[in-house]
């Protein structure tokens, strides 16, 4: 038997699948753990026993003799001193110290230190004596456990029933672990052949080539038979684990992108339910039982892979390396990115489908996330979701899941976040223009009506009609308007919900813009109720000094859009918000950064142009002599902007052309240091800065302030151009734009390029007699024929 049992044997086929690799390397390295600390320890002994030995050695006893003379010394010393009463002392007492005094460490210990014997043997007491004393432990046979079993009543009395515990054997365990010890040795027995940098490149591009091949024929596969191919998704999914080192990182790329693709095509557009008993025990055809299967399968491997993009995004974020090492710490944000796309691509693609919100909780952080690129693709998708979102629901729960994050970051987030709420469709004309596209409601018969109208088989059909009519209705999700509005109102309470949240807890928050840009864009919708508080709110927060000219601006541009709605019935004067605007005007950068003009000019629409009725003559002089100083130190397209809105505010208000005249109109002195426009006596001065704008180096600058010197005519020479008089003041300051560091428009060069001496003359007699024609014909209001102006050309080059 024990011969039997000292063999090797071949590990059985079941034993191998109850045991898997990961298992075998766990107990393999269990075991060398433990002989490893076992071989650590008794080297550890060994090298104590040795330092003690050692130890010993080196102690070198003092002589025999000098310890005599050492003892003569001291009894002569003693012999000086009193003697010691030795009559008081026991026969045995002498006798130990005179058998103490012929030992060398008694002769050679410092008599005369003061410490007791027995300290120093203590502290010098040698490892081997320590060690010796250690108690021996003999092997014992251990104690077999017992088993108490119920009792067993007899004549006698009770009589206890006990059983011994039965003991593994150690053996068998030990041949098991032999024979998974030996299987591993035959699997790495060989080892992979080393291959260069030429042959590895190459042998990785033919395993990436297949991938993709494959990739492709489950891809097609699924596509042109979703239904029957249904399983196929689970395989492509599965390769999202991929395990060579040399192409996983771009096979698991290529998987996530292709299942994105799959997953956006074959998806119904009705959101699937999950059966209920009843309908799972009742019998269906097999046309309807097949397209339960591939209902139920498509949500299944759609839910497996929402949770392998979010596995993949979560390791990226903890920056946690998996056992296998197949993908490297730096790979996996690549991955992450991939897998943010996809979830963005899903989010917009399908808001109708199942775990909609589970996507929109997990791209919402996101947004606020380190990386800008990350950051820029999660802010553009629910941006998108936004625009596109035209029943609500999806928009709805975004808005609550960002108000909740906002708060729970105690506002600490990016900007972008709120930004995004400005692309809500809850306008009331987008509302209309939506409520067109949906079907009014059906009314259906009432029991009398059809009663009286039709008969018993009539009736029995046209309810099975209106069954019919109520699912179709259901299944193609149409919304009544009743709905559609009040998801617009919940949506509008969160997002004013969060704006007024930051308005009153963090005032100091880079998120002020954004709160008040948004304030400014829904307006309209706000309850009347709050509109004084709102404005206090905003006139505390200028006048607190704390702000920027930036939030500034954009305080007073929510003020006069909330004033220019339905606050138009409210008795409210707004000149301290004009005192704000006046103040600020010369505050604006005047570099690279000026797209604060912009907001300038959508003020300055609002408060002047709109409110034509409310402002004053003083207050619309002064503030068209202020742009107008404003104009000469600003980039060329913020002058344009500008000086469109002078042009306007001149046209609205006809009496403001005396700015043209040099005489002064009634008493007082010009005073541009005061900030109050109403009393700095601005019809006592002239545009003279319309005169430096005139030799502006830009031709579109150079124009309009010819055009606003001659008073700002709609026809004649000294008229604007279509192009220029047909656009608003904002869509110039766009189209002139300089963020690409080059001329708009471009500078055109003077001198053509000199090829030879005749082509250059000719040039210059060809531009000459052009210039002549043009001047001649424009004084004289003549339009020559085109075939005279081409003669007279010919005739010059023949000269």
């Amino acid at each position: 038997m024990k011969a039997r049992k000292s063999k090797k044997r071949a590990p059985s086929f079941r034993k191998l699948l109850k045991t898997s690799k990961v298992k075998l390397d766990n107990k393999l390295k269990n075991k060398q753990y433990k002989q490893q600390s076992t071989a650590k320890k008794y080297r550890k002994e060994q090298r104590k026993l040795r330092q003690a030995v050692k130890d010993v050695v080196s102690k070198k006893p003092v002589p025999l003799e000098d310890g005599k003379q050492i003892l003569r010394a001291q009894r002569t010393e003693e012999e000086e001193e009193e003697a010691l009463p030795l009559d008081m002392m026991d026969e045995d007492d002498l006798q130990l110290l005179k058998d103490l005094g012929q030992m060398p460490s008694f002769l050679t210990r410092d008599l005369s230190s003061s410490e007791p014997v027995h300290v120093k043997k203590r502290k010098q007491e040698s490892i081997i004596d320590k060690y010796e004393k250690v108690p021996r432990r003999l092997q014992t046979e251990p104690e077999k456990e017992v088993i108490h079993l119920l009792p067993i009543k007899d004549k006698c009395g009770i009589i206890p029933q006990t059983r011994e515990k039965p003991v593994v054997n150690i053996n068998t365990n030990e041949e098991e672990e032999q024979e998974e010890m030996a299987f591993e040795e035959v699997i790495t027995e060989d080892p992979m052949p080393k291959l260069t940098t030429e042959e590895y490149i190459i042998e990785r591009r033919r395993k990436l080539q297949e991938k993709k091949i494959h990739i492709a024929a489950l891809a097609s596969a699924i596509l042109s038979d979703p239904e029957s191919n249904i399983k196929k998704l689970k395989e492509l999914r599965a390769m999202l684990m991929e395990q060579d080192p040399g192409v996983a990182v771009i096979v698991r790329k290529l998987v996530m992108v292709s299942l994105m693709e799959l997953f956006k095509d074959i998806t119904p557009s009705y959101k699937i339910r999950p059966l209920t008993e009843t309908e799972k025990a009742s019998k269906v055809r097999k046309e309807t039982q097949k397209l339960r299967e591939f209902e139920e399968g498509l949500v299944s491997q759609y839910k497996f892979y929402l949770e392998n993009l979010e596995q993949i995004i979560k390791d990226w974020k903890q920056r946690k390396l998996k056992k296998s090492n197949v993908v490297s710490l730096k790979a996996y944000k690549g991955l992450a990115e991939v897998a943010v796309k996809s979830l963005c691509e899903l989010l917009v693609a399908l808001p109708h489908f199942n775990f909609h919100n589970n996507i929109i909780v997990l791209v919402v952080p996101l947004m606020n996330d380190k990386s800008k690129l990350i950051s820029e693709m999660c802010c553009e998708a629910v941006q998108k979701l936004f625009k596109q979102d035209k029943l609500g629901h999806a928009s709805l729960g975004v808005v609550k899941v960002i108000s909740g994050f906002v708060k729970s970051q105690n506002y600490v987030v990016r900007p972008e976040l709120l930004k995004s709420f400005l692309y809500l469709r809850i306008k009331e004309i987008e509302v209309k223009k939506d409520t067109e596209d949906i079907n009014a409601p059906k009314k259906f018969m009432s029991y009398k009506e059809k009663r009286k109208s039709l008969s018993r088989m009539q009736r029995k059909w046209k309810k099975a009609e209106e069954k019919l009519e109520r699912e179709l209705r259901e299944a193609e999700a149409s919304e009544s308007t009743e709905k559609k509005m009040k998801l617009h109102t919940e949506t509008l309470n969160m997002v004013f919900v969060t704006y007024f949240r930051i308005l009153k807890k963090a005032q100091r928050s880079p998120l002020l813009p954004a709160v008040l840009e948004g304030l400014a864009k829904f307006a309209h919708l706000i309850n009347v109720e709050f509109f004084d508080d709102l404005l206090v709110v905003l006139h505390t927060l200028i006048g607190s000094g704390e702000l920027s000219y930036r939030e500034c601006l954009h305080c007073v541009h929510t003020a006069f859009h909330i004033l220019s709605g339905q606050g138009d019935v409210l008795n409210i004067d707004p000149m301290k918000f004009y005192t704000h605007l006046y103040k600020t005007l010369f505050k604006l950068h005047a570099g690279a950064t000026n797209e604060d003009v912009e907001i300038v000019l959508q003020c300055l629409d609002v408060m002047l142009t709109k409110r034509r009725k409310q402002v004053s003559q003083q207050r619309a002089l002064a503030f068209i002599k202020r742009l107008c100083t404003l104009a000469l130190h600003v980039l060329p397209n913020s002058s344009i902007g500008i000086l469109a809105t002078n042009r306007v505010l001149m046209h609205t208000f006809p009496k403001t052309d005396l700015l043209l005249d040099n005489e002064s109109q009634g008493s007082g002195i010009f005073l541009p240091e005061l900030d109050e426009p109403e009393y700095c006596n601005a019809q006592n001065t002239a545009l003279w800065e319309l005169h430096a704008l005139r030799r502006h180096y830009h031709p579109v600058v150079q124009r309009f302030a010819s055009h606003l010197i001659a008073g700002a005519p709609s026809e004649g020479s000294e008229a604007l151009r279509p192009d220029l008089s047909r656009r608003s003041a904002t869509e110039l300051f766009e189209t002139y734009s300089m963020k690409t560091m080059t001329f708009n428009p471009p500078v055109m060069s003077t001198n053509p390029p000199k090829k030879d001496k005749i082509f250059h003359v000719d040039s210059y007699l060809n531009e000459d007699l052009n210039q002549l024609i043009r001047t001649h014909c424009n004084e004289t209001n003549i339009q020559l024929p085109l075939d005279f102006t081409r003669y007279l050309k010919t005739s010059v080059q023949q000269i």
